[in-house]
């Protein structure tokens, strides 16, 4: 039998303690009193989010064949990252060939490559569309998508050859930025990915056949080498609808192996595609007509193909497509940095400091 309560008395009330204790065995109330003790002082500490402690996380990391670093593989180093980290996180990578398919996650935000020298750096892979179950998409050497990511002195290269679709590079990371890389490939050499992103690619040479700049983001290639290996077209955008700015070339030199005689500037992957070069070298090798229409004539009211201040064998405008934009020099003034990325999309905050630091950064090899 249960034993009886006892009342309080006028105006008090029964405590939890006396509730519990009086209905159970004594050794069984010690138990329960311990319990009710420990869950009242645990809900008395202050509770420690995720953001405590950073200084405990790893933010410096290297890559190095010969045993030097933290990692000989760079994908290793990769998954070693904290996701969405509490600083910026730097990873250092010697010089060597890594032949590996490396992946930046999405959630992997604010990593910052530094190859040792761009000529001796090198990520390179074979994949290539058709190639067992992979896709355009998923022949990449190297995909980027965590935001805020910076590549410094590297060189990405697809080694398939000339099979098709092959990607050195698929960045749909936003606010990515590369400086001094290579990128060597044929089809499909890089993918602009992300149709909200910005992508901003500084003093960088880029090798192709087909196509071997495309995508939807908006892309800024200012000062860079672009070759072409084959008698082709150099961009492939897909631009979305009402979108200010897509592909946008300034300053840039238009390079062509000797057997190439009749390269497109671009051809619009998708209806509402834009691309134009500002102040740019123009090979021989450029077609007189400059643009093609991809076959569909309804391109022509909406894609958005333009030039100003070309120069070279290859620039004259006299011949070019009666449909391409003839940009004036007060339109062209609007080709800068800043009005590219700080109006490409209205949706985005205009983050104004991510592209400005264009200079490489030293290699410094932390002490292991």
């Amino acid at each position: 039998m249960m034993p009886i309560v006892q009342s309080p008395g006028p105006g008090r009330s029964p405590d939890l303690t006396t509730i519990f204790t009086d209905r159970l065995p004594n050794k069984v109330c010690m138990k329960v009193i311990v319990i009710i003790f420990l869950l009242f002082a645990y809900t008395a500490i202050p509770a420690r989010g995720q953001t405590a402690n950073p200084e405990k996380y790893q933010y410096v990391f290297t890559v190095a064949q010969d045993g030097s670093g933290n990692f000989t593989k760079i994908q290793d180093a990769i998954r070693a990252m904290r996701g969405y980290p509490l600083a910026p996180i730097t990873l250092y990578i010697r010089n060597g060939v890594y032949n590996e398919k490396i992946e930046l996650p999405a959630n992997n935000t604010d990593v910052t490559f530094i190859g040792e020298s761009v000529d001796s750096t090198i990520i390179t892979y074979a994949d290539y569309s058709g190639k067992g179950s992979l896709t355009t998409f998923t022949s990449y050497t190297a995909k980027i998508s965590g935001n805020r990511f910076i590549a410094e002195n590297i060189t990405f290269v697809n080694a398939a050859g000339p099979v098709g679709q092959a990607l050195a590079l698929y960045v749909d990371a936003d606010q990515a930025l590369f400086k001094n890389c290579r990128f060597i490939g044929n089809q499909d050499t890089i993918f602009n990915g992300g149709e909200t992103a910005r992508q901003f690619f500084w003093n960088c040479y880029i090798e192709g056949t087909t196509d071997f700049i495309f995508g939807p983001a908006t892309a800024l290639y200012s000062h860079c080498i672009i070759k072409a290996k084959a008698n082709s077209y150099i961009t492939a955008a897909s631009t979305t609808k009402g979108k200010a700015f897509g592909l946008v070339f300034t300053r840039c030199r238009i390079l062509a192996d000797p057997g190439v005689k009749k390269l497109f500037l671009g051809r619009p992957w998708r209806a509402y595609a834009k691309t134009v070069f500002i102040h740019c070298e123009m090979h021989a090798a450029i077609a007189p007509e400059g643009w093609h229409n991809w076959s569909n004539p309804d391109n022509e009211k909406t894609a958005y193909y333009g030039e100003y201040g070309s120069q070279g064998p290859g620039s004259s405008a006299s011949k070019r497509v009666s449909w391409a934009r003839n940009i004036g020099a007060v339109a062209a003034t609007l080709y800068t940095p800043e009005q590219v990325f700080a109006t490409c999309n209205p949706q985005l905050p205009a983050a104004t400091t991510w592209y400005k630091n264009i200079q490489p950064a030293a290699f410094k090899w932390p002490v292991k």
